[in-house]
């Protein structure tokens, strides 16, 4: 079974440490590409032995956003919906500290 997921690799002491959000699981390496390696082998094996109920549970209702700022990440947590109701998404956008303006178009 083919999963998408999201993968933050991020630099740290000298290595990488590499995060999937969604499943709240975790690993690192020396090389980012030995951190996406050793992350996709931590939730290959999380997929293998975990009950099923706990991996509802981890999966959950919402995705979590993270953008870099220089001043600071900007941590927002989104539905894991197909469509999102109007009012959900100007919340969002509220929460994330952009300006309504940055998702207009011309």
């Amino acid at each position: 079974m083919t999963r998408n997921l999201t993968a933050i690799i991020q630099a740290e002491d000298g290595g990488f440490v590499a995060l999937c959000p969604q499943l709240d699981v975790c690993s690192q390496g020396d090389t980012v590409e030995q951190a996406r390696a050793n992350l996709q082998e931590a939730l290959e094996l999380f997929f293998e032995t975990a009950p099923s109920d706990e991996v509802a549970r981890r999966r959950g209702s919402h995705v979590v956003m993270q953008k870099s700022e220089p001043a600071g990440t900007i941590t927002v947590p989104v539905p894991d919906h197909v469509e999102l109701r109007r009012g959900t998404l100007r919340s969002i956008i509220r929460q994330s500290g952009l300006e309504k303006a940055e998702f207009e178009t011309d």
